[in-house]
């Protein structure tokens, strides 16, 4: 049987207008230009790639907190691009990435977590609510007593269990996780990323899981996405994006990964990109990657490579594929 298909996007653009042009000149930034992809019902699904790609302009976009510049959205098969987000809001949420700055410093625990009950109507009563309150707490490793605390008095990563627990009161289908560990210990990491895995088990849900760091996102995604300023150059199974890359931007995230073996690690060699990211606002013509790739000809300058099928479920974007070792 086919999986089904909860999210879509199709030719997704979100270009956000600057100030600072010469006489009256419109200029934009290209934070996302022609993406397209879809998200399976119960999978989690990694976005990965350096900070300014478009990543997190993909997963706003996607829950219409930015409007988008062109492109589809489709939820469960309908096309959701121009219509009211209320009624989707209970089914699509998002984990924010800094648990400091994304909950209100004057509200308690119980009264984050309990806001979107109360806009909703999710409890009949005050005892239903307070109930629901404790029940989301203690799903995210929190005990009854943090209800009545304030975020100033938790941790990093308690912060962001309660945001988590927030995401989680209306009972989603889908979930934005945006960089949902970076502003984390490394010790409190893999709790969280388990705690999202379990709870993705016990409550079906489906994420979108975006982050910079290749090794996180190989353990929790079924599928990945590579991006680089706001294009997806490779897309394909975790273990088959990580064992068998055939981008160049792919391939140099790949040999950043740590290795537990210091044999393996010795012998493997890293790849290591030339050049600055290049701007947004003035990308390159043709393969935006040309300018810090090894393999870059002529035709890298004119052409925009096109986004083709070469195995199975494998996708990716490069004009030189049969010369990148």
């Amino acid at each position: 049987m086919e999986p089904k298909k909860l999210v879509e996007i199709e030719h997704l653009q979100q270009y956000f207008p600057i100030a600072g042009g010469k006489f009256f000149e419109k200029r934009v930034v290209q934070a996302v230009d022609d993406v397209s992809f879809y998200i399976n019902k119960g999978e989690t699904f990694g976005l990965v790639g350096e900070s300014g790609c478009g990543k997190t302009t993909i997963g706003r976009t996607i829950l219409r907190l930015y409007e988008p510049t062109g492109g589809k959205i489709i939820y469960d098969g309908k096309d959701i691009t121009h219509e009211k987000m209320l009624p989707y809001r209970r089914k699509m949420q998002i984990v924010f990435q800094d648990p400091y700055a994304s909950l209100n410093p004057r509200m308690t625990v119980g009264d984050i977590v309990g806001e979107a009950i109360d806009i909703h109507k999710l409890a009949s009563n005050k005892k239903v609510r307070r109930d629901r309150i404790v029940e989301l707490l203690s799903l995210v490793g929190l005990n009854t007593e943090h209800a009545n605390r304030y975020p100033h008095e938790f941790s990093g990563g308690q912060r962001q269990r309660v945001g988590i627990a927030r995401a989680l009161a209306v009972s989603p289908e889908f979930i934005v996780c945006d960089e949902p560990i970076s502003a984390l210990d490394v010790s409190i990491q893999a709790q969280v990323v388990n705690m999202f895995e379990s709870l993705q088990e016990n409550m079906g849900l489906t994420y979108l899981f975006i982050s910079h760091n290749l090794s996180v996102v190989k353990h929790i995604a079924n599928r990945i996405g590579v991006m680089y300023l706001g294009k997806l150059v490779e897309l394909a199974d975790s273990k088959e994006l990580t064992t068998n890359s055939l981008h160049p931007y792919t391939r140099s995230l790949v040999s950043a990964i740590p290795v537990a073996d210091p044999k393996i690690a010795r012998s493997s060699k890293r790849i290591i990109l030339t050049g600055d990211l290049p701007s947004p606002v003035s990308p390159p013509s043709g393969c935006r990657f040309r300018t810090r790739c090894a393999y870059a000809t002529e035709q890298c300058t004119i052409e925009v490579p096109e986004w083709k099928e070469v195995s199975s479920n494998h996708f990716v974007a490069c004009h030189n594929l049969d010369k990148v070792k």
